[in-house]
């Protein structure tokens, strides 16, 4: 056992959390975890009011154990799904970006645990000062929207920054990768990819044999796909967006952004204003890129597609060469973590032995 801040704060039994991924982190993935004994988190940015309200009832179906829901605060509806994670005693929410102070407070005041997701100390200190119960750091290793600044580098930063426990991400699969983080003053760790790439992820093996083919340097950080950085799976359909220009890029957004359109059932005005929203001050041309995520991810998450699908991945990618359950993973990671503190106290207790002369 490796009791944590982490593990008291959400009453789960491993320092372990699910990161949320569109069209992955479901009711399945999210049981699992936390049956495992770690926190399983429900991705609701890929997903309406209803189907939200219908994947927390399957996940308390599936699980007794703690799990959470991951929102973006701002989403249009962001106050509906807060009073969704209330009404239905979800104990923990996260937020995909910036939380808002007011959906903060409301989550608090009825009991859930808030965990926002930050790429630097200000971001963090920012969350601390609103009242967040902890906070997930990515660093530059990370799949999906990723800052610059290594793991390595930005953990110690955090946690030396707040008062509140720090769940490092971006990087980790395995027990070593737990140790380093608490050594760099974390109070766990949180794993997208290695999760992905399990028997209980609900993605298509053929996708999962895409990633576990990918070495170190399959992965690449752009912003073709959405206009912001974004680190994917390099397969050929991003060699393209990565060659082609800008007036082909803008086409093929457009072209995506009407699919997006008519799956959200959003108008123009409501998809670029959304899209704004969601990224800062694009301009229009940029938030058609945006809409190329939501349509591209589903493609391979959802229906297999890895010739035309978006595949976002952390470079860990290229060291995980299976596909374990959950609680096979979990065990696994929690028994190299044991052996790895052993052996550094004993490391430790050889440096503390006199030395004769």
């Amino acid at each position: 056992m490796i009791a944590t801040r982490l593990t008291e704060l959400l009453g789960i039994r491993y320092p372990i959390v699910q990161a949320a991924m569109g069209y992955v982190s479901g009711p399945r993935l999210a049981a699992a975890t936390s049956n495992a004994g770690g926190l399983g988190l429900i991705a609701s940015a890929t997903m309406t009011l209803a189907e939200l309200e219908g994947a927390i009832a399957e996940t308390a179906g599936r699980t007794s154990a703690p799990f959470g829901v991951n929102l973006r605060a701002d989403a249009p509806d962001a106050a509906e799904r807060v009073r969704l994670i209330v009404s239905s005693h979800v104990p923990v929410a996260s937020f995909a970006q910036a939380p808002k102070p007011e959906l903060i407070a409301k989550l608090k005041e009825a009991g859930v645990v808030t965990i926002a997701s930050v790429g630097a100390r200000r971001h963090a200190e920012k969350a601390a000062g609103w009242g967040v119960d902890a906070v997930i750091a990515t660093g530059g290793e990370g799949g999906g929207h990723v800052g610059a600044v290594p793991t390595s580098l930005l953990i110690p930063q955090i946690a030396a920054a707040v008062d509140i426990p720090v769940i490092a991400a971006g990087g980790f699969f395995d027990g070593r990768g737990l140790v380093a983080a608490l050594a760099w003053g974390a109070a766990g760790v949180a794993m997208g990819t290695r999760f992905l790439l399990t028997s209980d992820s609900p993605v298509a093996d053929a996708v999962k044999q895409v990633y576990l083919a990918a070495g170190l340097d399959g992965t690449v950080v752009t912003r073709r796909v959405d206009g912001v950085p974004h680190r994917v799976l390099r397969t050929t359909m991003v060699d393209q967006l990565l060659r082609g220009g800008r007036l082909g890029s803008l086409v093929r957004s457009a072209r995506n952004a009407a699919a997006f359109r008519g799956v959200s059932g959003m108008s123009w005005r409501e998809m670029v204003s959304q899209g704004r929203a969601m990224h800062g001050e694009l301009s229009v041309g940029q938030v058609l890129m945006a809409a190329n995520t939501p349509v591209l991810l589903r493609a391979a998450m959802v229906e297999g597609r890895t010739d035309l699908g978006l595949m976002s991945s952390g470079q860990v990618a290229g060291l995980i060469e299976d596909l374990p359950s959950c609680a096979e993973l979990i065990e696994a990671i929690m028994s190299e973590a044991g052996a790895t503190l052993e052996r550094l106290e004993e490391i430790a207790g050889r440096e503390a032995r006199p030395r004769s002369l």
